[in-house]
């Protein structure tokens, strides 16, 4: 090193990655980990999107007291939350199969890696 990098390391010192595990190196961190942290909360707000649904319909269901498009608009809305849970939840499994089935690993696509130089 030279003497200009030699006093700025005395004067400012090092700093070290204080995040265990992936954050440490480019094959988890970066663009890839804030994609897959977005995904994961994509999942988890549409599962409490669908149970929120779920608690309205029901209220709707108890509430309708024999009308029959009042029944009828509450259990459309609890099947909607249904379908959509089914896409979710199926989503989630296709890609760890495909996963599973092209590269060997489940969490291929739903963990992506990016190898570079070291």
């Amino acid at each position: 090193m030279n003497m200009l990098a030699q006093n700025i390391d005395t004067i400012v010192g090092k700093v070290t990655n204080p995040l265990p595990g992936p954050y440490k190196s480019i094959a988890g961190g970066g663009l890839i980990l804030f994609f897959s942290n977005v995904l994961r909360l994509v999942f988890v707000a549409a599962g409490i999107f669908a149970f929120i649904n779920f608690v309205i319909a029901g209220y709707q269901y108890m509430s309708a007291g024999g009308d029959t498009k009042a029944l009828s608009a509450a259990w459309d809305r609890i099947w909607q939350s249904l379908v959509g849970l089914v896409f979710i939840v199926g989503s989630f499994a296709a890609a760890a199969l495909m996963g599973q089935l092209f590269f060997g690993h489940w969490s291929a696509i739903l963990s992506p890696s990016i190898y570079g130089p070291k």
